[in-house]
């Protein structure tokens, strides 16, 4: 009887899996169309006092994406005023959606990441992942692999697409 031989496993290949990446702690939409007025029109008065009075601990070790779910204009110092209330508190603030937190999260965690270890190595970058990864966090970590992996490929060991071959 022959002998099972992990070939993958006894290979120079490289896996990445930004899921191993994903910081952990809750996520938080904060809509803010509760503190307007008639919840269209932002009176910097009411605004200000609705900031001082709120409890930012509820926020603590959170990452927070503020926002506006109703079709107001908002003023850009009303984020700024909130970002510096929460900012004791949270991981992260950002304004916009939970698509853009993760982005944001992912572009600091890949700027930071050091790719020496992959120089002339072939590298499988994890396709399939069960926490939100945003796509942009792939073509970051590709651009930032590009001038040190011998080649890139995406999916699993069993089943890459080829992406990139140094010549």
């Amino acid at each position: 009887m022959d002998k099972i031989i992990n070939k993958v496993a006894n290979s120079s290949l490289q896996n990445i899996d930004l899921e191993d990446f994903y910081p952990k702690g809750e996520r938080v939409l904060f809509d803010i169309k509760d503190w307007l007025y008639q919840e269209i029109i932002l009176k910097e008065k009411d605004f200000r006092e609705k900031a001082n009075l709120y409890n930012w601990s509820l926020l603590k070790d959170k990452y927070v994406a503020f926002y506006c779910s109703v079709d107001a204009i908002i003023p850009s110092w009303a984020y700024l005023l909130l970002t510096s209330k929460a900012s004791f508190y949270t991981k992260k603030c950002v304004v916009g959606n939970l698509n853009l937190l993760e982005t944001v999260l992912y572009v600091e965690i890949i700027s930071n990441f050091d790719v020496r270890q992959f120089k002339e190595k072939p590298v499988i970058i994890k396709g399939c992942a069960n926490k939100p990864i945003p796509a942009t966090a792939y073509t970051l970590l590709i651009q930032k692999l590009l001038p040190v992996a011998k080649n890139i490929m995406y999916g699993e060991a069993c089943s890459t697409v080829p992406i990139y071959k140094k010549k």
